[in-house]
């Protein structure tokens, strides 16, 4: 017999205008010649220095009519590069953006097209074509790093138009991904699906599409080959692209629901390491998530059950060890010391997360201020 379940106490739905997310093999080519009839025009593409090879035999020949290439842009974001790519954009005319890569272009994408709304009236239309699974072209927040302070700091935004408008997953995307990049990614997914629960019920679309992400990810992750790049592991059949597809998929319903959910300390943390202490962005949830788990089971209670097999006791503590299972299988780094960071570093992220956001610390419970401190040194 099935057990009732609790009465929903209500809940709130904020989509976002996006116009077309797209999946499946050999999507690309198809979905660029379209682009003209959707409406993208002049496109500026925004990528990376190791996709420039593939932008230049992937991308460049289905595009008509290309206001140019911009590929120098850092992790996490500085404003300084933001700064120059919105000046070539508009010294240029684009009318659009493509961006080709992971997290920060996706980042760089939406704050030029933020900035370029201030600047000349009206937001630049994304095209998102993600190389890592973090998931940032299915939300409208982004991050801009400012150096123009003592220390850098990444100032985080929320602005709907930015939401790239067309997404493609298509797993010839992700073929040339490092491992490493591709893999953290996907525990910054894990991230979102699991954060995300912070402020909703179990009867939320986010966490029924979350649970269903969490799963594919779990699942797929857990077979993956060790040591092997991901390319060579797609060669040698370790990994198909059907696999690199429902990673995909994972990244996608594990961040469905974006402008429904306000995430908590594991993320915050990670905005801490990346922007002032350059740490990769995708691998901090590998150092951070399982921790903040065990550390704001309170915050979280028994709504993280769905993330585990049925009649799992204990969800946080369970889940938390799933996760460091999961990151050690991987052979992913899950302590700050591996990126050579002091013990004497710690005080200033505290101070910075105390600072500006004290409301995912007073995640914690009782006796914040304490429990963060000790939170922090178990990840050194």
């Amino acid at each position: 017999m099935l057990k009732p379940q609790p009465a929903s106490n209500g809940g709130v739905l904020r989509c976002l205008p996006q116009d077309t997310l797209r999946w499946g093999h050999g999507i690309v080519e198809p979905t660029l010649r379209e682009l003209r009839e959707d409406g993208f025009e002049r496109p500026m593409i925004f990528t990376v220095e190791p996709l420039l090879l593939s932008t230049n035999r992937d991308i460049l020949p289905h595009l008509n009519d290309v206001s140019g290439v911009i590929s120098d842009f850092p992790p996490h974001a500085p404003d300084t590069a933001i700064e120059s790519a919105l000046g070539r954009c508009i010294l240029t005319g684009a009318r659009s953006i493509i961006a080709y890569g992971g997290g920060s272009v996706l980042d760089a994408a939406k704050a030029v097209s933020h900035f370029h709304r201030l600047r000349q009236g009206r937001y630049l239309p994304i095209v998102a074509l993600p190389t890592t699974l973090s998931g940032s072209e299915f939300s409208h927040y982004f991050g801009v790093t400012e150096t123009s302070g003592l220390r850098p700091f990444k100032r985080s935004y929320a602005e709907r138009a930015t939401v790239p408008k067309i997404v493609l997953m298509d797993p010839s995307l992700l073929t040339n991904t490092p491992r490493a990049l591709l893999l953290s990614s996907a525990i910054k997914g894990l991230d979102h699906a699991i954060e995300g629960m912070r402020q909703v019920d179990i009867d939320h679309p986010h966490a029924i599409m979350a649970a269903a992400g969490a799963s594919k990810f779990f699942d797929v992750l857990g077979r993956w080959p060790s040591k092997l790049e991901t390319k060579e592991a797609v060669e040698e059949g370790a990994v198909s692209l059907d696999d690199l597809l429902q990673l995909q998929l994972a990244a996608w319903q594990c961040y469905f629901y974006p402008a429904s959910v306000i995430y908590g300390l594991s993320h915050r943390i990670g905005h801490i390491l990346g922007g002032t202490f350059g740490f990769p962005h995708s691998v901090t949830s590998c150092i951070t998530l399982a921790p903040v788990i065990r550390s704001c089971e309170g915050r979280y209670g028994d709504k993280l059950r769905m993330f585990n097999s049925p009649g799992e006791s204990n969800p946080g503590a369970t889940l938390a060890a799933k996760i460091e299972g999961l990151v050690s299988h991987l052979g992913l780094p899950d302590r700050l010391r591996s990126f050579e960071m002091g013990l004497s570093a710690l005080p200033e992220i505290s101070d910075l997360l105390r600072a500006n956001y004290k409301k995912e610390v007073a995640d914690l419970g009782e006796d914040a201020d304490r429990k963060l401190d000790a939170l922090l040194k178990s990840l050194w």
